[in-house]
């Protein structure tokens, strides 16, 4: 059975999380097409085309240039309705900005906030004007500037703030089923959440009034929701999901089980173990000891 430390999802993941940015053209980049992980990355783009864009409990339906912001913490999702869209992607993580000193102010901003608006309708001017910054990006990352990390902070900055000059787009509408929009927003955001990468980044969202207060929305309303659309409780998805998770830690690394305890998100290794027997009958231990016997006799 192979083991290793850390789990990742794409060779681009491991190559943006070293650099904790990258930015590049949608139509000429493969990595246009490349996975990597939402739940770690802000993401910026200024696109050309026809699109809906569906984030939070909004979708936006728009044709021409706009500025899109994607918060990690917030689920969205993309379809392209036109044959040519044209733009620039630039992803970058929470540490490569350095938000830990003013992450709060800008997640309260209409770009970050989970019920403001995150799409900007852009005019000619305003595209070749965010153009020119976008391919100066470009540019400086293929360089070895011993100071490019600060300049492309710089420049990511200047987006923003250009941004909150301008006028949100208001062509969005609210979905018909609202509770029904919630629920997927809550599914999507539980997905989210996995895999577990690293015992160094463990499991945040751990109860529905985690999850409630990540929306936005009261933790009764959101229980409403998910039970009316799937017919289980929210506590009960969580709960699933961790298990599903607990379970591949425990076949498919070498963590002991204190660190996949924690990295779960349980404070103390008998409670993981009382949670995971509860739910399969066994405890971690024997799971796993079970299933390397099995699969070694195979």
């Amino acid at each position: 059975m192979s083991k290793k430390q850390e789990r990742s999802i794409s060779e681009f993941n491991n190559e943006l999380k070293l650099k904790g940015f990258n930015i590049f053209q949608i139509e000429k980049d493969s990595y246009a097409t490349k996975v990597y992980s939402r739940k770690d990355f802000y993401k910026i783009c200024l696109t050309t085309g026809k699109s809906r864009i569906h984030y939070s409990d909004k979708s936006y339906n728009h044709e021409g240039t706009v500025l899109f912001f994607g918060n990690p913490h917030i689920p969205y999702s993309w379809e392209t309705l036109s044959t040519e869209y044209v733009g620039y992607t630039c992803l970058f993580s929470e540490e490569f900005l350095s938000l830990s000193k003013r992450s709060e102010s800008l997640q309260q901003s209409p770009l970050f906030k989970v019920d403001g608006t995150p799409v900007l309708k852009i005019s000619e001017d305003q595209r070749l004007f965010l153009n020119t910054i976008f391919e100066k990006m470009m540019q400086e990352q293929k360089t070895d500037y011993t100071y490019k990390d600060d300049l492309i902070r710089n420049y990511i900055n200047l987006i923003i703030h250009e941004a909150l000059k301008l006028e949100p787009s208001q062509n969005y509408y609210q979905h018909q089923n609202a509770l029904s929009r919630l629920a997927n927003v809550f599914l999507e955001l539980l997905e989210r959440q996995f895999p577990i990468e690293g015992i160094d980044k463990p499991l945040v969202l751990r109860t529905a009034k985690d999850y409630a207060k990540n929306l936005s929305v009261h933790v009764n309303y959101l229980n409403r929701a998910v039970k009316e659309v799937t017919g289980h409780s929210t506590t009960s998805h969580i709960n699933n999901r961790i298990i599903h998770e607990a379970k591949a830690l425990l076949l498919h690394t070498d963590w002991n089980i204190s660190d996949v305890a924690y990295s779960l998100g349980f404070d103390y290794p008998t409670y993981f173990n009382n949670f995971f027997k509860k739910a399969t009958g066994t405890n971690p231990g024997t799971y796993r000891a079970s299933h390397i016997s099995t699969n070694k006799a195979s």
